[in-house]
Formats: C-alpha cells, sequence, structure tokens
C-alpha cells in the first residue's frame, strides 16, 4: 500500500499446503486475526516470522502481496505468521501496536498446536509495517502498550530478530528531509498526513505523541538484533529516516547489535527488496539468530 490509497493484489497463497487462515488473536475488533503458514514437510516446532503490513497505517491487509517475498522462509523451515491489526481509521496509536504484541502473545500461547516455537519470533514489516517491527523489538518491556483485554500481559510478547524495511522513525523529520533530496512531496506534517492520521492529532501540534510513536524513544541494551534495509531513492519515507536510526544505535548500543543496508537504486516499496539476492541476504540475518 502507498499513502495514496492504491490497492496492493492479494498474495496467491494457493501453493502452501498447509494454512490457518483468520484466526481470531483477540476479539475487541474485527481486525485482531492472523494467518498462519507452514512447509509442506515436517511438525517443527517452526521459528516464526511474524509479518507486519504496510500501507501509511491506514492501509493493507494481512494477504496482500506483501507477504510474498516473506513466504520463501517456508522452504527454509520457517512458519510465516501475518497478522491484522486496527488501522488509522478504528483506532488510533498504540492500538496497532498494542494489537500486534496480542497476536505476538497468541503465537507464544496457542502456537504449539499450529507447530510454532513461540521462543523463536522475528518481527518483520514494511515502510509502516517497519516501525511496528522496530517498536515490538524495542518495547517488549513497556507495559503502557500491553491491553489485558486483548491477551494476557504474563505471556511475553518479545522477539528474537527484526526485520525493518523502510520504516518511518521521526515522522518530524520526514518532510525536512524530503525536502533535502527532492524525491518526494513533503506533506508528511500535513493535518491529514498518514503520519497525523495515525497518532490522532497533525504531528507538529502533538510532539509528544511523534516522540512515543518513534522505534528510536525506545533503543536499550538487550534490544533484539535488528536490520534495516531502506532504498536511497525512497520519495514517501526518506532515507534519512533509517540513516538517523542507525546512528542512533551504533551510538546507544553499538554497531554489533544492528545491521543497515541502503539499497542504491530502490525507490519506497521496490521490487529489489524482493530479489532472490536481497531475500538471501534477509533469510541468512533471521538463520544467525533464529536458528
Amino acid at each position: 500500500m502507498d499513502p495514496g490509497g492504491s490497492q496492493v493484489p492479494l498474495a496467491d497463497v494457493s501453493h502452501v499446503q498447509r494454512k490457518y487462515l483468520d484466526n481470531t488473536y483477540a476479539t475487541t475488533s474485527p481486525s485482531q486475526k492472523l494467518d498462519v503458514y507452514l512447509s509442506g514437510e515436517g511438525e517443527g516446532p517452526f521459528p516464526v516470522i511474524l509479518h507486519i503490513h504496510g500501507g501509511a497505517f491506514a492501509l493493507g491487509d494481512k494477504q496482500d502481496d506483501q507477504v510474498r517475498p516473506f513466504l520463501r522462509g517456508l522452504e527454509r523451515g520457517y512458519a510465516v505468521v501475518s497478522v491484522n491489526y486496527r488501522l488509522s481509521g478504528e483506532a488510533v496509536f498504540p492500538a496497532g501496536l498494542k494489537d500486534i504484541k496480542a497476536a505476538i502473545r497468541w503465537v507464544r500461547a496457542e502456537g504449539g498446536g499450529y507447530h510454532l516455537d513461540g521462543n523463536r519470533i522475528a518481527a518483520c514489516g514494511e515502510s509502516a509495517g517497519g516501525n511496528y517491527a522496530a517498536m515490538v523489538g524495542f518495547t517488549a518491556a513497556h507495559a503502557e502498550f500491553d491491553d489485558p483485554a486483548l491477551a494476557d500481559p504474563a505471556v511475553p510478547c518479545d522477539v528474537q530478530a527484526v526485520v525493518d524495511w523502510f520504516g518511518p522513525t521521526d515522522f518530524l523529520k520526514m518532510d525536512d528531509q524530503l525536502r533535502e533530496s527532492g524525491l518526494g512531496p513533503p506533506d508528511h506534517s500535513d493535518e491529514d498526513s498518514p503520519e497525523s492520521r495515525y497518532i490522532g492529532a497533525r504531528i507538529t501540534e502533538a510532539p509528544e505523541n511523534v516522540r512515543l510513536a518513534n522505534p528510536m524513544t525506545y533503543i536499550h541494551q538487550g534490544a533484539p538484533p535488528i536490520l534495516i534495509q531502506h532504498g536511497k531513492l525512497d520519495g514517501v519515507v526518506p532515507v534519512r529516516q533509517s540513516i538517523e536510526f542507525a546512528r542512533e544505535l551504533e551510538a546507544r548500543v553499538g554497531a554489533e547489535c544492528f545491521e543497515f543496508d541502503v539499497l542504491d537504486d530502490a525507490g519506497h516499496a521496490d521490487p529489489l527488496f524482493e530479489t532472490d539476492e536481497n531475500m538471501e541476504r534477509v533469510f541468512e540475518f533471521l538463520d544467525r539468530f533464529l536458528k
């Protein structure tokens, strides 16, 4: 999904022999469902790729085509769990984050019946989903993002690795960074921008909410390893968002705790992220921390 609202087609999952679709992980919204995809062979328990779709916090679906490249993980011994969450038109920040944490708790509490290993989970997402993946990775100890009405907070919601594809971090800097690059319209500070709708107020008028929705706020020693990838030609989420994220990680926790790739020829949601070469890079990262 892009902020303009164009539709991403659904992924063709007909080749996946074992799948469990539309599982309910919480009951306060019809959005609180997830899909489980398993390899055709073996009983596991399989390490889990938790896929979080993008879509400007306002659009997208757990079965849209964004999940397709991560389904290649089935051939490498992973299960894929793709999650829906409340979008900004239904509920503002931090509702979606609370949902995704509830989904992780579902994987831990119920995943044994689906051949899932709840002790080996990687949160992976693109664009808005990248922001969510990083937030999930860095806020496991922040009880303000737990909701007992969704899942038992006693069940851990931590993950063991994070893959962040071109996720936004500091919303307030996006327009200046786009002006500097000349790659896209500097409209993220508008009253009806995706980010303003997500936090429930114009971002320039709610800097504290912007800070709370920024994964850099929660960088800490002991956070899971994170792979950040961003296209240099991104005209929606400027690459400087991830450059500054990487700089903060290096300064506060050290270079050994993250990996950062800039794809020189890639724009936003570019097919270059899904090439065999790049997906091998992603899976090699996941293998190191989940296998």
